[in-house]
């Protein structure tokens, strides 16, 4: 029986990193259309940021679907499926005008794609290429590569908007997605996985292991409020800094970038650190640098200095904490499953991100100010900084029995 070749880790590298590039760069960007679209079709903002909500809300909800799929039928099939479902999803926003049809079929179908197409999907193939010494590096290399994706895309996406028409710019990028995932994909094919070296887990039993683990349920609450933090300051910053007399839109734009630039830096040195330190002291440390970067900048006069300096600290603290995560994740129970776990815990980042976004602005409809918002997020980031200090990484020790 011939056993086919796996891609050697270099290509993974490569390969992954061009469908995390197109997938989070062109997600990135997708603000740029919330002023033409609800104008085109005569709509109010929340329409449009109603789908960005539920679209965050059901990438989380298909995570450990998608990931069981990658688990099983290989990391391939699922980029390949979620090429067509982003295609589908960016055509979906260009041609239906009907509110509730948009919100659910946007917010669905690149949800779906970014679950088969992001950081969950490509983990697995990642994990179970890499040397363990070389693991926690892979995995930041791959998030410095989303990062990257954020910022170049973001200005071509602005650029292709000014220069065509918010609809043709979708059928562009629609066309970009299938143009460079498809051929990537063909680079992903694994081979079939050899259990003769111990115990096979099902997925049933794979999960309910995580779930009863300590470990995991910490850093399960650990990554909530990653997912808090970042899409309340990504969502409303712009309007914070309006609220604080700075009209300038340059000064909000400029600070996304800063962010986008330093987390390509944050993530890759991150992974690196992560090889050679405990990843429970470094998620905790990152959870802590974030608090006292975002109480600096409360206590800070406002200028447009001080947010380029904000922005520019948080983006080194951004998606740091991914790679250090998967690496966590890996480290204790192995890759068999890496996709799916990896999956049930971004989900617990996506709940997050959606109360994020969804709180700071009922809070500040309520109240008028986003001050009650900032306050929750530097006690989240505290918490999270606690709860991940007596995560245990050792490996889980499973009896070994022969297989039937």
């Amino acid at each position: 029986m011939t056993v086919k070749q796996a891609p050697d880790l270099k290509t993974v590298l490569i390969a992954t990193g061009f469908v995390l590039t197109l997938a989070m760069g062109v997600r990135h960007g997708f603000g740029f259309w919330l002023q033409p679209i609800s104008q085109a079709h005569g709509w109010t903002r929340e329409t449009y940021s109603t789908a960005m909500a539920v679209q965050n809300l059901m990438w989380g909800l298909f995570g450990p679907f998608a990931g069981m799929a990658v688990d099983k039928y290989g990391t391939a099939r699922a980029i390949v499926l979620g090429a067509f479902l982003y295609a589908g999803g960016l055509l979906w926003m260009a041609l239906v005008d009907q509110p509730v049809m948009f919100v659910l079929g946007s917010g669905v179908l690149i949800g779906a794609a970014l679950a088969c197409t992001a950081f969950g999907a490509v983990s697995g193939i990642i994990g179970r290429t890499a040397p363990a010494e070389k693991r926690s590096w892979a995995f930041g290399l791959s998030s410095a590569a989303s990062s990257f994706g954020q910022f170049v895309m973001m200005p071509v996406e602005q650029q292709m908007i000014t220069h065509t028409n918010w609809q043709f710019a979708f059928y562009l990028l629609a066309a970009l997605v299938l143009l460079v995932m498809l051929p990537m994909a063909w680079k992903l094919r694994e081979p079939a996985t050899d259990h003769s070296a111990g115990r096979h887990q099902s997925v049933r039993d794979a999960i309910s292991e995580a779930f009863q683990h300590k470990s995991f349920l910490l850093l399960v609450a650990g990554y909530f409020v990653c997912g808090f933090q970042l899409v309340f300051i990504g969502v409303h910053m712009p309007a914070y800094l309006k609220d604080k007399s700075i009209m300038d839109p340059n000064v909000a734009v400029t600070a996304l970038a800063l962010i986008g630039l330093g987390n390509i830096f944050g993530s890759y040195y991150a992974g690196k650190l992560g090889g050679m330190f405990p990843k429970r002291y470094l998620l905790s440390s990152i959870y802590i640098s974030r608090t006292v970067v975002i109480a600096l900048f409360l206590l800070a006069p406002l200028s447009a200095y001080s947010v380029y300096i904000f922005a520019a600290a948080m983006g080194i603290l951004w998606l740091s904490t991914v790679p250090l995560t998967n690496g966590v994740i890996a480290g204790i129970f192995g890759v068999q499953y890496l996709s799916m776990l990896s999956g049930f815990v971004f989900f617990s980042h996506q709940l997050g991100s959606f109360l994020g976004v969804w709180l700071g602005g009922y809070i500040y409809t309520k109240t008028g100010s986003y001050d009650l918002v900032w306050g929750i997020t530097l006690g989240l980031g505290i918490f999270a900084a606690l709860v991940n200090l007596p995560i245990n990484e050792q490996a889980i020790s499973r009896p070994q029995t022969a297989l039937a």
